[in-house]
């Protein structure tokens, strides 16, 4: 952690929902005149696209049919955690921007499946903001979770998460039902072992729970609405949140537990906003006096 040059880690699987949440914490930047740079956990992938199918083959053809991109060895952990403490000693760092798609391509214009060069950050900048699958690690090689000053997991039960995930993969990435399940069958091993052990470290989890039937997700024609969902949002230390403020701004809102709240799904981004606003500001005040 670093009182100077704080650092904001959101980590979920492929298809919980941390792209949105990003967009939460933009709306918050932007309202409150913070100047934030961020790291996509995709651009710490070890291999781009052609490399990673063959490595995929290459282990296939050893009897390893656990290799994904949750593994820890397909990523560049070390050097994302060399990165994580070099901005909170000294606000500077570098990162990349994986190419997803075509429309991405056009922006960056690196062909689809590759990286663009390293950059250095922006100077100037008031916090480091994290988004992707790996930003509260803890193993015998890395220790993410220690150089983050806020911790959030987004963790939607697991049969909305896959229904997320194959929405989003066959409307923008062109994959059929069929090649989305594999890959979820593929990454089962890893999202047990790497990913679920980080939201013991995280200091607040946001999981989504639908309220209409998932039980098989991999027919389900829509993915439930906001309004079709409850959000448990669970905090690892209760210590100085104002509960009794969050139910009377959050109608509908009740305690399940002394450190969890369950809200409705529509009300997510206003509870990100009410919780969040406040310890983004302390975070940068704290680093403005330090």
């Amino acid at each position: 952690m670093s009182k100077k040059h704080p650092i904001i880690s959101v980590t979920g699987s492929s298809g919980a929902g941390t792209t949105t949440v990003k967009t939460t914490f933009d709306q918050i930047f932007r309202r409150e005149g913070i100047t934030s740079v961020s790291i996509e956990g995709d651009a710490f992938h070890r291999f781009d696209r052609a490399a990673m199918k063959a490595e995929l083959e290459a282990r296939k053809a050893a009897g390893d049919q656990t290799f994904s991109h949750f593994s820890y060895e397909a990523n560049e952990l070390a050097e994302l955690e060399s990165i994580f403490a070099t901005y909170g000693a000294t606000g500077k760092g570098r990162t990349r921007h994986y190419v997803h798609d075509d429309r991405e391509a056009a922006t960056w214009g690196v062909a689809p499946g590759k990286f663009t060069e390293w950059a250095p950050f922006e100077d100037g900048s008031d916090l480091l903001f994290y988004e992707g699958l790996h930003g509260a690690v803890v193993n015998d090689e890395v220790n993410l979770a220690k150089h983050a000053d806020l911790k959030i997991g987004v963790v939607p039960v697991v049969n909305l998460e896959w229904i997320q995930k194959i929405h989003r993969d066959k409307a923008s990435r062109g994959y059929t039902t069929e090649a989305v399940t594999d890959t979820i069958l593929r990454r089962m091993h890893a999202y047990v072992h790497c990913i679920t052990p980080q939201f013991t470290e995280t200091d607040i989890n946001f999981q989504r729970v639908p309220i209409v039937d998932t039980s098989n997700p991999f027919i389900a024609r829509w993915i439930p609405t906001p309004d079709e969902s409850l959000v448990v949002i669970r905090f690892r230390n209760p210590r100085g949140i104002d509960f009794p403020y969050l139910q009377s701004m959050i109608s509908g809102s009740w305690m399940t537990r002394a450190n969890s709240i369950v809200i409705p799904g529509g009300k997510m981004d206003l509870a990100m906003q009410l919780i969040f606003t406040p310890m983004i500001l302390r975070l940068v005040h704290d680093s403005k006096r330090a």
